[in-house]
């Protein structure tokens, strides 16, 4: 219980996230599109009413699978909100949403101008909550311990990165922006206490070291 407790933006927000991704499996095929559709951060949305759609497009998941992100949650946003403090975690957080939220949709509206995709996608479904933990997934690598710092955003990058050279589409752009904002966002991490994540106490706590002669 204390680990939920000293969490509770992040556990609060997966418990909604829970919520609405079973509504999105009793809801009807037809009530669920034009639902998703309403609270999309798309091009037409983000023209007409922003704020509304950058809030509402965080409680819903895209896919409609919970469990993924209930694993997600508590390897990286559960202790960047202990580390950072609720307000600087969801301050951090909405700053990656909304500022990779605009610069892949941009990309999607150079896309259509260029007429490499189909204007349809002025209201392409752009839901969910991957921009935001992409970029706690950031900034969470200013509380790990060196070297393990530098292999944690060597694996982040090239999973990123690849999936913009294997898919260069908006979402995937979108999730690579997220990453660069979180790293970007290393001003807010300055003066929190508590010392860095160590994975090596793994090795230590299941090879311990044999007692002096």
């Amino acid at each position: 219980m204390h680990f939920i407790r000293s969490a509770p933006v992040t556990f609060t927000w997966l418990a909604v996230l829970f919520l609405t991704t079973v509504a999105q499996h009793l809801l009807p095929r037809w009530h669920l599109i034009v639902l998703l559709r309403q609270d999309s951060t798309n091009l037409h949305h983000l023209a007409s009413d922003p704020i509304r759609v950058l809030i509402t497009s965080l409680l819903w998941l895209d896919g409609a699978s919970w469990w993924p992100y209930l694993v997600m949650f508590c390897l990286f946003l559960a202790p960047a909100e202990r580390w950072l403090g609720h307000l600087r975690f969801v301050i951090a957080g909405l700053i990656a949403h909304i500022v990779a939220t605009y610069l892949s949709e941009g990309f999607l509206y150079w896309q259509i101008q260029e007429a490499a995709v189909s204007p349809r996608f002025l209201n392409a479904r752009d839901i969910g909550v991957s921009y935001f933990v992409v970029g706690i997934v950031g900034l969470l690598t200013y509380h790990i311990a060196r070297p393990w710092r530098w292999l944690y955003l060597i694996a982040a990058c090239c999973w990123f990165v690849g999936a913009v050279l294997i898919n260069p589409t908006f979402t995937p752009i979108g999730h690579l922006t997220a990453l660069i904002v979180g790293l970007a966002c290393y001003p807010l991490t300055r003066g929190r206490p508590g010392p860095p994540v160590d994975p090596s106490w793994l090795a230590r706590t299941r090879h311990p070291r044999p007692p002096a002669a």
